[in-house]
């Protein structure tokens, strides 16, 4: 849809909506639509080129990003159980809860940082941390760690390549590139906790004495 396209987004709402945008994203039900990381990375090429202010925006996201978060845990502190049992409509599917918790269930508190790199995940994560009672003080370690990483750090790669490259002609592959790198650490995590939970290798048994 053209009317949220990032470039369409920046050019028509400006930093404002890059704000709202990643708030609503990182924590709000109705938000996993939107489009977060290629946001982001639109936002760092035109601050490249003058058209947002690095400080500001860089400043915002990281803000945006917490602060929906911490919503999304507020929200399902409250609710709780209650959404497994709310039907599917137009902007909610039990199925995006259902794998957030998945993910939940497999990394524990980490999830909260690894999520954010995971379109979709990242908007129920939180929310699913919020149900499970999960220790405010480490949601929100997480949660700024997560938010500093995945929003600071993704537009800065945008406003790196602004620099760099002729961003005009080449927006689309770079967005969809980062896009990408943007999984590999969930990728790996998501390796490394399946060698850990494969069964070790059983010992050769011992041989009997001959008699």
């Amino acid at each position: 849809m053209d009317l949220l396209s990032p470039s369409h987004l920046i050019t028509t709402f400006g930093t404002i909506g890059v704000i709202l945008v990643i708030f609503a994203e990182s924590g709000l039900l109705f938000g996993f639509f939107l489009p977060g990381d290629s946001l982001l990375v639109t936002a760092g090429v035109f601050a490249a080129k003058g058209d947002l202010n690095l400080p500001v925006i860089l400043a915002g996201v990281f803000l945006a990003a917490v602060a929906g978060d911490q919503v999304g845990y507020a929200f399902g502190n409250r609710v709780g159980p209650a959404l497994f049992s709310r039907p599917d409509s137009r902007l909610f599917k039990k199925k995006h809860v259902e794998k957030a918790q998945r993910y939940f269930d497999e990394h524990g508190p980490r999830t909260i940082l690894l999520a954010r790199f995971v379109p979709i995940v990242r908007t129920f994560v939180p929310i699913v941390a919020g149900m499970g009672d999960m220790a405010y003080r480490t949601f929100a370690t997480y949660n700024v760690a997560g938010g500093l990483l995945w929003g600071a750090g993704v537009t800065m790669i945008g406003y790196a390549l602004g620099e760099a490259v002729d961003i005009d002609r080449y927006l689309l592959p770079v967005i969809a590139v980062i896009v990408a790198a943007s999984l590999v650490p969930v990728l790996l995590e998501l390796r490394r906790a399946r060698s850990a939970a494969a069964p070790a290798p059983r010992a050769p048994a011992p041989d009997r004495p001959a008699r």
